[in-house]
């Protein structure tokens, strides 16, 4: 019997594995598909000798988290690579606002839109170099994060603290619009902030843009050398090297609950693995609160929360194997790892309102990946492995592009929005689609059978706005990973601070895990000691 049993190895639960059995745990970790990673896997099934990312690509997250900083992944065989540049949002008129790792570079690109943006991008960069170690230090850690929230609060009670609080919940058109008197800081910082499910007129969207602009300035977007699952396989190494153990094809479909405590999980093949100290579940919140734990275990109030949770958009995602550079009419876009494309924040701010109004979107702003040039050995010399993703509505009404697409998404809807976002991508780089050797769509269902913690496609676990983050992540007054069942730890994404590839809620469920078990240890040491002084006292 091991001493925990971890639902799920995406990069959360492999990370709570590998710190539970850094503390001397015995751990098993269960996985339903057939190879582990969740959301951090790679193929080569698009065209021979292309490896595509099949859902996440680049981690500036995951290059800033001190939990992945931690566990030495170098030493299992993870090696970083980095595009020239960083980001870059080209618009149709041939202009392009470019983040690099050299904020001079970054500086000089928004000057170009417009004299003085570059040095407002120095401001900006400024307070995230003041406080950029104790911001970290308080996303990375559990909710409420008391040291480091503390001496957060400290040094902003004299630096100006109410504006930065402004300024983080300022939605990112009203940021830019404040800092910038060109277009190309307002798009990095709103194009930034749409790889969440925030508007441009959204609450804390400014903080969000600003956040992710800043770890690409400082970390870049990275990617791992040879396709996202060399991350995976770093995690799974070091766990099996520390006696951890992992199964794939194993699915879950309950936990255990005795007495209101967790003690182990019944797979979909019959079999019961019980669990000493705990179990830890890296799925979504609808799925462990819906399927893996019964109402009957749970507090009336958070099964009526429930029914509020919401997802983040769904995903629609695009790989390519090209048969050659991508070809921008922006030079420096042929440069970066990610490229935005939407034609100017208004741009934007429509296809944010095409997804409220329950349509898809006519003109698709997408994420577009240039794995080559961020990592040569992605594809042949001369090619180019690349993906796009784009946003749409879970629940579709109607088609703001007037092709019929209803949401069923059968062949001919597969092939009808590939198209559309290919359409997008020729929009800035005309030629585009004569390079296409092979394709591949993957739909939100698509997505969802490859991880089922994908909900229709949704990417981050539920969404980033405001009223779910923080003390309301996954529902009110929460945002840490107990459960109302004893022994019990959320682990994935739904639980503070959410989605990205960094680890922390797998690292704070696991680190929940050994207080709880550390607590109870010392509390039973004191009854014994009591026992004896009563015995004592008899005597």
């Amino acid at each position: 019997m091991p001493d925990a049993v971890v639902v799920g190895s995406g990069p959360n639960g492999l990370v709570a594995a590998n710190l539970l059995a850094d503390a001397g745990w015995s751990v098993e970790v269960l996985e339903e598909q057939p190879e582990p990673g969740g959301a951090v896997r790679h193929d080569s099934e698009v065209a021979p000798g292309f490896v595509n990312d099949l859902f996440s690509s680049f981690y500036p997250l995951a290059a800033a988290s001190p939990v992945l900083a931690g566990l030495r992944l170098q030493d299992h065989g993870l090696r970083w690579a980095h595009a020239p540049h960083v980001l870059a949002h080209p618009l149709t008129d041939g202009t392009c606002a470019v983040l690099d790792r050299d904020v001079a570079v970054t500086a000089a690109s928004l000057d170009a839109f417009a004299p003085g943006d570059g040095a407002a991008w120095d401001r900006l960069h400024e307070v995230w170099d003041r406080y950029r170690s104790d911001i970290l230090d308080a996303l990375f850690t559990p909710f409420p994060p008391v040291r480091a929230g503390a001496r957060l609060a400290l040094r902003l009670r004299g630096g100006g603290g109410l504006r930065l609080a402004r300024t983080l919940v300022l939605p990112v058109r009203r940021l830019g619009e404040e800092e910038f008197r060109g277009e190309g800081g307002k798009l990095l910082l709103a194009g930034n902030a749409l790889h969440a499910d925030l508007a441009p007129e959204a609450a804390g969207s400014g903080g969000f843009g600003w956040l992710m602009s800043m770890l690409g300035q400082t970390y870049g977007f990275p990617v791992p050398v040879g396709g996202s699952g060399a991350l995976t396989a770093a995690l799974v190494h070091r766990l099996q090297a520390r006696g951890g153990s992992l199964r794939c094809g194993e699915r879950v479909e309950r936990i255990v609950v005795r007495d209101r405590r967790a003690v182990g999980v019944r797979t979909a093949g019959g079999e019961t693995v019980d669990a000493r100290r705990a179990v830890l579940a890296d799925v979504s919140v609808p799925a462990l609160y819906g399927d893996l734990v019964g109402p009957e275990h749970l507090p009336d109030q958070v099964v009526a929360d429930l029914r509020r949770f919401q997802w983040d958009f769904a995903t629609f995602k695009v790989d390519w194997a090209l048969d050659g550079p991508v070809p921008w009419r922006c030079e420096d876009a042929a440069r970066a790892g990610t490229v935005h494309l939407a034609d100017g924040l208004d741009e934007l701010t429509r296809f944010a309102a095409q997804i409220a109004m329950r349509q898809v979107p006519d003109r698709p702003f997408s994420l577009f990946g240039q794995m080559t040039t961020t990592d040569p050995v992605r594809s042949p010399s001369g090619t180019e492995s690349a993906w796009a993703y784009t946003h749409v509505p879970h629940d579709i009404r109607a088609d703001a592009g007037d092709e019929g697409i209803t949401g069923s998404w059968d062949a001919k809807e597969q092939e009808l929005m590939a198209d559309r976002v290919e359409r997008q991508v020729e929009r800035f780089a005309p030629g585009f689609r004569s390079l296409i050797r092979a394709r591949r769509v993957l739909a939100p269902p698509t997505l969802q059978a490859l991880n089922a913690n994908l909900e229709g496609g949704a990417i981050n676990g539920g969404t980033t706005a405001m009223h779910q983050q923080l003390v309301f992540r996954p529902v009110p007054g929460t945002g840490r990973p107990e459960t109302p069942v004893t022994g019990l730890f959320l682990a994935s994404a739904g639980a503070h601070p959410g989605g990205g590839v960094h680890g922390a809620p797998g690292a704070n469920a696991a680190r929940a895990a050994l207080r709880r078990q550390r607590f109870g240890d010392l509390t039973r040491v004191q009854r014994a000691l009591t026992r004896r002084d009563r015995t004592g006292d008899k005597k």
